[in-house]
């Protein structure tokens, strides 16, 4: 139960996500002051909480949209395999982001 609130949640994160996505391209479109400050803010603290916990939810969002094909076709269905494959969804995204970041923090990108 709770992998299928998170996949909604994180669902509706992606959606909020869109709109930090448009933000960035309306400020690239309104030129390069606007860019500056609009990157400036995503460098942020509050600006990357935001951008790691998009990462999360994009990751976890793919993964359990994997797992939910697989119950689909009647795979993993039994509750003790369901619920493995659901904390497994959970760490992949985690461990998935973090390499993200750590890929982004060590080729200066961060």
């Amino acid at each position: 139960m709770a992998a299928s609130i998170l996949h909604r949640l994180t669902g509706l994160s992606l959606y909020l996500g869109a709109l930090v996505l448009t933000g960035w391209a309306l400020a690239l479109a309104q030129g390069p002051s606007s860019y500056q400050a609009y990157v400036e803010a995503l460098a942020s603290l509050p600006g990357r909480v935001v951008l790691l916990g998009l990462t999360v939810c994009i990751f976890y969002h793919m993964a359990n949209g994997v797992r939910h094909l697989g119950l689909d076709a009647q795979k993993g269905i039994d509750p003790k395999r369901a619920d493995f494959t659901a904390v497994a969804a959970m760490a992949f995204a985690v461990v998935a982001a973090g390499a993200v970041w750590v890929i982004a923090a060590l080729t200066g990108s961060l």
